[in-house]
């Protein structure tokens, strides 16, 4: 049996439970170390003061521009290439692949190019103050540094992601990870580089991820495979790739609208209000990041058994992975909300930081029972193709609905109003998401093979 068709069985045939957790866990690690990554930067950052600490929340919104050019691509040839697959038809799963790293390195170093021209002014944009610029500037001129790579990364480990390889595509991403967190403490701590130690140490760790996630398509380890010739040919499937993923540049591109809002608003309120909120998008986002990574493990599922014509088994991975989230993500909002006082301190422990950053905490905290069902409907459309709902749907809590909500409630009721914007948006995007769920089950077809019976 040769391998594709020995990779085809295990796709189709593995009980769906069982085949999303196998694929699910590596992506739960890798999203996991990545955010203790993120969350040991804060930290190390923080020790530099709160102007240093609030410079990190202004890059993020650089990293979410930078991701989400980079997860258009990844996600939507990944979501291809699994359906590409699942109908057997692997040379065009080539030919998606290549066209889409090789774009991102393109596009990369035109970000790398036009960010770094326009450093100052973008970084005012993102929400910088003039007490925060200093710290960005250095932090954001290694980020734009490593744009390229660190774009062509995301498509890497999303095509090995939606191919139903996750175990090697964790191993990219967190040694990644954990080689940054080695940095931080040893540019920052030991040599004393402040804020750009992060940055250096941020760019050297995706070269590293970088090498280690390409190695794995130039040792012959993936069904996809990449080269200049598949990258010409496949140019026009631009055209598929980049619609099938711009539910992924509308949600982090609003997201990083989002950020730049927000630490507009909050910085009304001083650093120590964009450093609290700097610090509690982290800690949700780490909790988030379990939940989110169940359902990583559920996308190739789905795109590949959506391929391949197996509508029961993307049924039965949806529900599956819904009432898996909705389970972790209780559990763990129920832990945060009892200890959530003691962990803003953990990461800057600044008195006004603190008192801003708790509330903050215990309001996204409760956002959490409102979030499996979004990203799940969500990641099941953009998976099977249905590009405008996935498109509508996940541009819902990271602007349509936040962005307004924010603006609203910081007019009425202040920093408050900051404080629950998000808590508000994921209830409402909750209600707007559960009729597309019912509609898509309702209309769902039967399986091809029992048509044929």
């Amino acid at each position: 049996m040769n391998d594709s068709v020995q990779h085809y069985k295990f796709m189709t045939e593995t009980p769906v439970s069982k085949l999303i957790i196998k694929l699910g866990i590596p992506t739960t690690i890798s999203m996991l170390v990545t955010n203790i990554y993120n969350m040991a930067d804060t930290y190390f950052v923080g020790t530099l003061g709160t102007s240093a600490s609030g410079a990190v929340g202004v890059v993020f919104g650089l990293m979410a521009i930078i991701q989400a050019l980079g997860f258009t691509l990844g996600h939507g040839a990944g979501s291809i290439i699994s359906r590409k697959l699942g109908a057997k038809e692997n040379e065009d799963a080539n030919l998606v692949a290549s066209a889409s790293f090789f774009t991102s390195l393109i596009t990369g170093l035109i970000v790398t190019v036009g960010g770094l021209i326009f450093i100052t002014p973008l970084l005012k944009l993102l929400g910088s103050t003039p007490t925060i610029l200093p710290f960005a500037k250095d932090y954001a001129l290694w980020i734009l540094l490593a744009a390229p790579i660190t774009m062509a990364s995301f498509v890497l480990n999303n095509i090995l992601r939606y191919e139903g390889k996750a175990a090697l595509a964790m191993i990219g991403l967190t040694t990644g990870g954990i080689l940054n967190i080695l940095g931080d403490y040893i540019l920052i701590e030991i040599f004393d580089l402040g804020i750009a130690g992060a940055g250096i140490s941020t760019a050297v760790s995706q070269f590293i991820s970088f090498l280690i996630l390409l190695s794995m398509f130039l040792l012959k380890k993936t069904q996809s495979n990449l080269s200049i010739k598949c990258f010409i040919k496949g140019i026009p499937y631009l055209k598929k790739i980049i619609p099938t993923g711009f539910p992924s540049l509308m949600r982090q591109g609003l997201s990083s609208i989002s950020t730049m809002i927000l630490n507009n608003a909050a910085g009304l309120y001083g650093d120590a209000a964009v450093s609290a909120m700097t610090i509690v998008n982290k800690i949700c986002f780490f909790i988030f990041a379990v939940g989110l990574g169940i359902g990583q493990g559920y996308q190739p599922v789905c795109s590949f058994n959506y391929g391949a014509k197996k509508y029961s088994r993307v049924k039965k991975g949806f529900f599956f992975t819904f009432f898996t989230g909705e389970a972790l993500l209780s559990i763990l909002a129920i832990v945060g909300l009892i200890i959530s006082d003691g962990l803003v301190g953990i990461f800057r422990d600044d008195p006004a930081v603190i008192e801003i950053g708790s509330f903050a905490l215990k309001a996204q905290l409760f956002a959490l029972f409102f979030q499996p069902l979004s990203i799940c409907v969500n990641m099941t459309f953009q998976s099977i193709g249905k590009n405008k709902s996935a498109t509508f749907l996940s541009a819902l809590r990271s602007g349509l609905i936040f962005i307004p909500t924010l603006l609203i409630l910081s007019d009425i009721i202040g920093l408050t109003g900051i404080q629950i914007s998000q808590t508000v948006t994921d209830a409402v995007t909750f209600f707007i998401t559960l009729p597309f769920a019912i509609i898509f089950f309702k209309n769902l077809p039967k399986d091809a093979d029992s048509l044929t019976q």
